[in-house]
């Protein structure tokens, strides 16, 4: 029998958010911790190093965007006092990974000589697909993936290295901390499952190892910073692509002998959209999915779930600036998908048009997986049978898309700004906009 799901809402307060009053006692609380802190690049190292006892942090990879970061964060960033407690501790949870990293990479050197063959990477813009086709690709066992319990720590802390928790990943300390930091967001930000249901367990993207040393583009998840965006845009994104190859041997070397044992990885992040020549550089031999939906739609919802999801790290008089900014950025990101897709070879590559795979989801996946000459049998079906069976979609229900009145925006003036895209690609115009 279909799981009868609960009927759209639409976030009537997304713009001027209402906290409930536990919340709202939050903000108070924590005033006193958020006025102290200190956001100088070295005073965020050290306590990185304080908190793990290393002090090597190897390369300076990191040390150039992070003063970068810091400054923009604080400077531009408009956080509210938890915004400016929890991305604080961001940065410094990032600088204890490198440092475990580096610790990690001395004593183990045979890491480095661990190939990272043929990946599977998922290219495409939030919105368009990519979670659900990850999550069924995901289900497969013959993939290494990440979940998020382990992209928030990919490497355990000294005092948690050197135990196997074989198949029982939930005894690990990492998804523990983890399931108690989702329970607080869900909590805080209810309507959230309904756009993006994120669990421990749940495949996750490893723009979470390239903001390790703040690379990528999470960092403008966490706050609207210019000058942050327009470092980013204008850097060589190529040492930070191979950063992120080096925590793949990583956690390929920490996977062995558990439940993560394969070691073809499947990746996914809509960074790649703008950096597909970086991406390929480092991975020369990575099959490509990109994925393609009416950017339209991609905006109005990515738009409003990033918004909705600044409303803890964010000043509230501020928010409707999160809408009109990611907006403007998916512009970049369509444009550069647009601009670069030859950039991949025909014969590592695919494009992925949405209604077409919401139509056969299924036959999608044959597809990728005969151009990555990866086994598709009987127990693959089952395996993602058994995944959707598990997670049926909208299951949780949706939200309503209302940029217009929320953000200011005129839907027609940015279809023909965006029709290029629709052109380039083939993208169904869908009847919501």
């Amino acid at each position: 029998m279909a799981t009868e799901r609960p009927a759209p809402v639409r976030i009537t307060d997304l713009v001027a958010p209402e906290y409930p009053d536990e919340i709202a006692a939050a903000f108070d609380m924590v005033t006193p911790l958020a006025d102290v802190l200190d956001w100088s690049p070295d005073a965020i190292l050290r306590q990185a190093a304080a908190e793990t006892g290393l002090d090597d942090f190897g390369d300076d990879l990191h040390v150039e965007p992070l003063g970068v970061l810091a400054a923009a964060m604080i400077g531009e960033g408009e956080l509210s006092t938890l915004g400016r407690l929890s991305n604080h501790g961001t940065l410094v949870a990032h600088a204890k990974q490198k440092l475990l990293a580096v610790d990690l990479l001395k004593r183990h050197p045979e890491i480095h000589e661990i190939e990272i063959r043929r990946p599977v990477v998922i290219a495409g813009q939030g919105r368009t697909g990519t979670t659900h086709l990850h999550n069924l690709m995901s289900s497969d066992p013959s993939f290494r993936t990440m979940p998020y319990w382990e992209s928030l720590e990919p490497v355990p802390p000294l005092a948690e290295q050197g135990v196997n928790h074989g198949t029982d990943f939930r005894a690990d300390p990492r998804y523990q901390r983890c399931a108690e930091t989702l329970a607080g967001l869900n909590g805080a930000l209810p309507y959230f499952k309904r756009m993006h249901d994120m669990y421990p367990e749940h495949v996750h993207e490893e723009i979470a190892l390239l903001a390790i040393v703040h690379g990528g583009m999470a960092p403008e998840t966490m706050a609207v910073m210019p000058t942050w965006r327009d470092w980013y845009l204008a850097s060589d994104q190529v040492p930070y692509y191979a950063f992120m190859k080096t925590m793949l041997q990583i956690m390929t070397f920490l996977g062995r002998g558990t439940e993560r044992e394969a070691d073809r990885w499947l990746l996914k992040s809509p960074q790649h959209v703008e950096r597909l020549g970086d991406l390929i550089t480092v991975f020369p031999d990575a099959t490509v999915v990109c994925t393609h939906r009416d950017p339209v739609a991609v905006a109005k919802s990515m738009s409003t779930m990033l918004t909705y999801t600044s409303r803890m790290s964010r000043d509230p008089a501020k928010l409707v600036d999160v809408g009109r900014y990611w907006i403007d950025r998916m512009a970049i990101m369509f444009r550069s998908m647009a601009d670069d897709r030859h950039l991949v070879p025909a014969d590592q590559s695919t494009d992925v048009l949405f209604h077409e795979f919401m139509a056969d989801d299924i036959a999608t996946v044959e597809g990728i997986y005969a151009l990555a000459d990866h086994p598709f049998d009987a127990s693959t079906r089952g395996a993602m049978d058994a995944y959707m069976a598990d997670h049926p979609r909208g299951v949780h229900g949706s939200v309503t898309y209302h940029i217009e009145e929320d953000f200011g925006v005129d839907t027609e003036a940015l279809a023909a700004d965006l029709a290029f895209y629709v052109d380039r690609f083939g993208v169904r115009v869908e009847a919501s906009r």
